[in-house]
């Protein structure tokens, strides 16, 4: 099965495995689960995104009409993939509000969150408890974890203090005055909610331990460690002994959600890269259990097994979504089976309660750093099958520029200078990064047909440009303002403040005129979007880095760059320390801002995963910028789809704003709406008093798009 001595590491025992496959087994024959409700996030526990409704059909799909529209009371960017339970729909805004809807009508029944919650990041929904008459929706805004009534969407008081407790209660001291949030909603086993973490991704980033609270009460029931303490398993693989409790090494954090199998009782998470994301002198070692599938007792914690995707990350390649759970055939036997989509455009595939890779895998020679201190891992795991859902940068040639590009003599220029070969390590010089850095597969993730064993999934094909600088410690009577934007912002923001529109980080350059300095110290401390929060810097340190940004004098603070950065007198000079730092982070466009390399720039695929063969490939999203030329060129897309066992594919996503339905047996396009906002969220199916919906939030912003506030349902019309 492996070659080169690639191994996975399992420590459950034998005879466990056993007594659950012969449980798997008895349950072979028995009823197939209903997929009928919307209750978990993507659909339900494994995360299929797979509904078993069939009044809505191929034949009949042309016909769908908007059922109604709700508008919420604030604008931008929802990624959030409604819950539905009874006849009540349960989401987030672009201002993290939770709210209840009417399923049915669109109706309002209640909201919670105020408006200082509208400088953080996106959330991808809500998840929901419930025994007997105790309904709850739990749900994160800025570093608290909220549990609600779900019929009035008041605290529930007895949970914590007052109705939410702070994620930070369960992590180390260090963790403390680090920004610690949680885009993706929790995942519900019996009492506990295991919650995934959104931290930063660089120096000064919390450990991602994984968390499960007690839904009742609140109290933190279990904690694993994803950077192991001495004498945990893996902790032999950070050179740093004292990695589990530095100052300089975090994260390795579950971000994208996780998946549980509930008879099984087995977590299912995917982790996200060392912390910081990019350079890993400070980390030497293949890091686990960073960029891994951990397979966990959902009740304990316990480690049972895990699988290493890339070792010693050096390009931010963690895996974006939740892991999916589905059968696959195996000589004619069904296996219980978890698969994971992920940034590089492979798809690993395992069965779920041994940790065993279902297609062969290989570990593939990859090239050295070139970067003082660094130490690339020298090999990475690539499975046959597969085939990658998404081009890479090695496998480009001259011909595969951009035919629209204006501009095509000087990028091909960069593009052959630049190193493409597969994981080549940054350097001082350009690597181009494809799949990029959001990944071929993103935090939409995929459908499933988790009985038949096929997996549907949205891709991106978008380059980006990967790179490193030496950067000296800031000589001289360096202004705090100016060392503050240095460490925290210029890597993607720039050292001029003008941002990579193409990549979709504003410019600072004038952002005085834009909102007020009360507005930008919340975002400091909280993040937006795609920006992490910086809740560790001292007051001094924002109010310096505001005068900065307003070009405002202050030459009686200047920064002591030892690694402190403390302030101190006019006397003080910097340290001759030396770092390398991300150059930021830019995609290889055209003079247009769309992608140098020829389309498709968006595609849309089902795989499969009993023989490992694709079954159909296609451009998703259509480029308006080009006009007839730009049809069938796809687009860079966000959000997933939904399958339903009847043959249809519904899926958002793209860049131009439509909402589409396919046949997911052929990848033909069927149904199309334009919506009043681009949908970069996974759509919801759900049904009420015997009516089919499918919902999705429409709330824009992202990639250069209009901004909107709605969210959508729509259903057949009445007879």
């Amino acid at each position: 099965m492996f070659k080169n001595g690639f191994h996975v590491v399992v420590s459950v025992l034998f005879c466990c495995f056993l007594m659950v496959g012969c449980e798997f087994a008895k349950k072979e024959n028995q009823p197939k689960t209903a997929y009928t409700t919307w209750s978990s996030y993507l659909g339900d526990p494994g995360r299929s995104h797979y509904s078993s409704l069939s009044q809505i059909t191929k034949a009949n799909v042309k016909d769908l009409k908007l059922a109604w529209s709700y508008e919420a009371a604030d604008w931008g960017q929802m990624q959030m993939n409604p819950l539905v339970v009874d006849s009540v729909l349960y989401g987030v805004t672009a201002a993290l509000r939770a709210v209840a809807l009417h399923a049915a009508t669109g109706e309002e029944l209640w909201t919670f969150g105020d408006s200082l919650q509208s400088a953080g990041a996106s959330s991808r929904g809500v998840a929901y408890w419930q025994h007997e008459n105790d309904r709850r929706v739990l749900y994160v805004a800025g570093s608290h974890l909220y549990a609600l009534n779900a019929l009035t969407g008041k605290p529930i008081i007895s949970f914590g203090d007052g109705g939410k407790i702070d994620l930070r209660s369960g992590m180390p001291a260090s963790a403390k005055d680090k920004f610690v949030s949680s885009n993706t909603p929790g995942t519900i086993y019996k009492n506990l909610i295991v919650m995934p973490l959104r931290l930063s991704e660089g120096e000064d980033a919390a450990p991602g331990d994984v968390m499960a609270f007690n839904v009742l009460s609140g109290a933190l029931e279990w904690v694993f460690h994803t950077i192991p303490h001495p004498g945990e398993k893996g902790y032999e693989t950070w050179e740093d002994s004292t990695a589990y409790r530095s100052p300089v090494v975090g994260a390795a954090n579950n971000w994208a959600g996780m998946a549980v199998d509930e008879e099984a009782g087995i977590l299912y998470v995917p982790t996200g890269s060392a912390a910081p994301d990019f350079y890993g002198g400070d980390r030497l070692g293949s890091n686990l259990y960073a960029n891994s599938l951990l397979a966990l007792d959902a009740e304990t914690g316990k480690y049972l097994w895990h699988f290493q995707f890339t070792h010693h990350d050096l390009w931010d390649r963690d895996p974006p979504a939740p892991p999916n759970l589905l059968l696959v055939e195996r000589e004619g036997k069904k296996i219980p089976a978890v698969a994971q989509v992920t940034k590089q455009g492979y798809v690993y595939v395992f069965d779920r309660l041994t940790g065993k890779p279902l297609f062969e895998m290989e570990e593939v020679p990859v090239p050295p750093s070139t970067i003082p201190g660094e130490a690339a891992w020298p090999t990475q795991p690539i499975p046959l099958k597969p085939k990658p859902f998404a081009r890479m940068s090695q496998d480009l040639t001259e011909e595969d520029m951009s035919p629209f590009a204006e501009d095509r003599d000087s990028l091909l220029r960069y593009f052959k200078a630049a190193d493409k070969r597969q994981y080549a390590p940054p350097a001082l010089t350009s690597t181009l990064l494809l799949p990029g850095y959001d990944g071929a597969a993103e935090w939409g993730g995929a459908a499933t047909d988790p009985e038949d064993g096929i997996l549907y999934v949205n891709s991106n094909e978008m380059p980006w440009v990967l790179q490193l600088r030496e950067e000296n410690a800031l000589s001289g009577n360096t202004p705090l303002g100016a060392a503050t934007y240095q460490k925290y912002c210029a890597s993607c923001h720039q050292d001029d403040r003008k941002g990579v529109a193409a990549s979709g980080i504003p410019s600072l350059a004038n952002v005085k005129l834009r909102q007020s300095k009360a507005e930008v110290a919340t975002i400091i401390a909280q993040g937006k979007g795609m920006m992490t929060g910086f809740p560790q810097l001292k007051d001094a340190e924002i109010k310096a880095l505001l005068r900065f940004l307003w070009q405002e004098e202050s030459p009686d603070q200047i920064v002591n760059n030892s690694g402190k950065n403390e302030i101190i007198g006019a006397s003080g000079m910097a340290s001759g320390t030396t770092k390398y730092r991300h150059t930021g982070y830019t995609k290889f466009v055209d003079n247009q801002g769309l992608p140098a390399m020829a389309p498709p720039w968006g595609t849309l695929h089902a795989i499969d995963l009993n023989s490992g063969e694709y079954i159909w490939s296609i451009p998703l999203g259509n480029t308006p910028e080009l006009g007839e030329k730009g049809i069938g060129t796809g687009t860079e897309n966000y959000g997933g789809p939904v399958v339903t066992e009847n043959g249809l594919l519904f899926i958002g996503a793209t860049r131009d704003g439509y909402f589409r339905a396919f046949d997911k047996h052929t990848g033909e396009k069927l149904w199309e709406y334009k919506l009043p906002a681009a949908a970069f969220a996974t759509p919801a199916m759900y049904e009420v008093n015997g009516k089919q919906y499918i919902a999705i939030a429409c709330g824009g912003e992202k990639l250069g798009t209009e901004k909107g506030n709605q969210i959508l349902a729509f259903a057949l019309p009445s007879p």
